[in-house]
């Protein structure tokens, strides 16, 4: 089980923000998200977002650091990627 994050470089509510992929399954994702206590409400289209402060808890726990680069990357070469617009 790989799962991977990025670094918290997106604001929103105050916050930075981290995105957590899979590059084999939604379900491998939503297991590991489940694991670090990640809400299902975080789920977005293709990726959780992580709060910053929770970024080290999910590289602890596993995920690989990558750019934000990769991450659109390994979704789309996984045939995961679901870009905001577009009804899956």
């Amino acid at each position: 089980m790989t799962v991977y994050i990025d670094p918290p470089t997106w604001p929103g509510h105050g916050r930075m923000w981290s995105h957590l992929v899979s590059d084999v399954s939604f379900e491998e994702l939503h297991a590991f998200a489940a694991k670090i206590g990640c809400p299902s409400r975080a789920f977005e289209r293709d990726h959780y977002d992580v709060p910053s402060h929770r970024y080290a808890d999910a590289v602890a726990a596993g995920a690989v650091e990558v750019s934000s680069r990769d991450v659109v990357r390994l979704l789309t070469a996984a045939g995961l990627r679901r870009p905001k617009g577009r009804q899956v």
